[in-house]
């Protein structure tokens, strides 16, 4: 029974950070913009990213001498952009019609970004590993069906609500770009 209340915080606490279906809106802008999102190619990619930072993210980020806390500051400025793209309505990164955006910025930061990466390194002082890997893959099988289903989503709540969805989430992802600037930029100072 404590291993089910584990998995199930553990999942709980991965659920909140990769915050998929509030990247949703961000999914379905990118995809009527033209771009290609190839689902399987996030997902597997997203867990490649996942898997390394569980095993090896601190200790590589110490070897290239890189602290989580940088890592965190330098994620929260291309959130910060993404945000700022979603709520102005313009394109900071220019992409062209047919543009594959499977991996940046999808996989990473959306889904495998600084927040949640470095949850999941934390997560290593609170659960043991199976239990970490098995709300992974459970988020990820609902990250998959998410992003699957995103089209029919964006058919039923059509361009005006797509875009009031873009810019409240635009919103919400510059406030949690700046939370994980603040929270980090702190630490970078004290250290």
């Amino acid at each position: 029974m404590k291993w089910i209340h584990s998995l199930i915080s553990c999942f709980m606490i991965l659920f909140s950070i990769i915050d998929i279906l509030g990247n949703a809106p961000i999914i379905m802008g990118f995809k009527s913009k033209g771009n290609i999102i190839d689902t399987k190619k996030v997902i597997i990619t997203s867990l490649i990213i996942f898997l390394f930072f569980l095993f090896l993210g601190q200790p590589m980020l110490k070897i290239i001498g890189i602290d989580v806390h940088s890592f965190s500051v330098a994620g929260s400025f291309v959130l910060f952009i993404i945000g700022l793209e979603m709520i102005l309505g313009i394109d900071i990164h220019k992409s062209t019609e047919n543009t594959q955006t499977s991996i940046v910025p999808i996989a990473f930061p959306l889904i495998a970004g600084p927040g949640s990466l470095t949850t999941l390194i934390s997560l290593r002082t609170t659960y043991d590993v199976n239990t970490i890997l098995i709300s992974l893959l459970l988020n990820m099988i609902v990250v998959y069906f998410v992003i699957d289903k995103c089209d029919v989503i964006g058919n039923k709540i059509g361009n005006n609500g797509l875009d009031i969805l873009k810019k409240i989430f635009g919103i919400v992802l510059l406030a949690f770009s700046v939370k994980i600037f603040g929270a980090n930029v702190i630490q970078l100072f004290h250290n």
